[in-house]
């Protein structure tokens, strides 16, 4: 069941593709209907939705408003909808959660626990996923709320939590530097190192800063997932690089968490990320404050 209007709709699709044929194409009406559509809705608002351009369409400041608003009537819908075909059914409700991997490992999956022993009509769905596209799916509908590491304040989504999230150097207790207080980049490039791939946030911060200092490093291991850089480490094998939030307090046993002096480790915040002006449920608040108790403990 579609609760969008037509003319919504298709400014949606339009808006999408950058191009009224494809949008046609993808409705499967005709180019001239979507186009009556779009001039009807700039007509209207009184002001035009789209710059046009020989290649397609790209939206205006007035259009990205409309988006925005379009985004969150179809996200309340659909969710309107799913209550309508739930009433008097006890069926169950999603929660639609992305989040960056390290994030996903414990941190999320506790708050989860702790909603669905409360609620038990609640069900959660979690894609684990890069950071940028977290965000985009919460902006773009997809999401319900992303979980992700971000560098920075973010447009088009509003940020419910922050917290600083930097990056250590984690060795096993017998290694030569487990004692030290910090650590500089020549001396962690000294030794082999476990790092996460290219895309993910603190691997973008350690290129910038050993492209900054000017060392080389032996990378050993590279991997999208907590579990193998954190055993690298443990084993002895050499350094691995990972925010202290990515593990419970139990996992830490046999390894040490080293700060890093480089200010660029220190760029990076777990962030906490809903819909810009969509409305909530009770459950869905008591999920976002079980979300800032969780990313709030040691």
């Amino acid at each position: 069941m579609k609760l969008l209007a037509p003319a919504l709709i298709y400014f949606h699709e339009v808006a999408r593709t950058g191009s009224i044929t494809l949008a046609a194409e993808t409705q499967h009406v005709s180019a001239s209907a979507i186009s009556r559509q779009i001039s009807n809705l700039e007509r209207s608002a009184g002001v035009p939705l789209f710059e046009r351009h020989p290649r397609g369409m790209t939206l205006t400041e007035a259009g990205l408003l409309l988006l925005a608003h379009a985004r969150r009537t179809e996200a309340e819908g659909e969710a309107l909808v799913e209550e309508l075909r739930n009433q008097g059914k006890h069926k169950t409700r999603t929660i639609k959660v992305v989040s960056s991997e390290g994030l996903a490992h414990c941190r999320v999956p506790e708050a989860m626990a702790r909603i669905s022993m409360q609620h038990s009509d609640i069900a959660f769905h979690l894609d684990v996923v890069p950071s940028t596209e977290g965000t985009r799916r919460v902006i773009e509908g997809e999401a319900d709320i992303a979980v992700v590491y971000a560098l920075g304040p973010q447009r088009d989504v509003t940020v419910e939590f922050t917290t600083p999230t930097p990056a250590f150097a984690v060795v096993a207790r017998d290694h030569p530097l487990a004692a030290r207080d910090s650590l500089s980049m020549a001396e962690l490039c000294a030794y082999k190192l476990a790092l996460p791939e290219k895309g993910i946030s603190q691997r973008e911060l350690f290129d910038i800063a050993a492209e900054m200092e000017h060392v080389a490093p032996t990378i050993a291991l590279v991997t999208n997932q907590v579990g193998p850089i954190l055993e690298f480490a443990r084993a002895g094998a050499g350094i691995a690089l990972m925010s202290n939030l990515v593990v419970h307090a139990q996992e830490t046993a046999g390894v040490v968490f080293i700060p890093l002096q480089h200010p660029v480790f220190h760029q990076r915040q777990g962030q906490i990320q809903t819909m810009t002006g969509r409305s909530r449920s009770a459950i869905f608040t008591a999920f976002i404050d079980a979300l800032i108790d969780s990313l709030s403990a040691p």
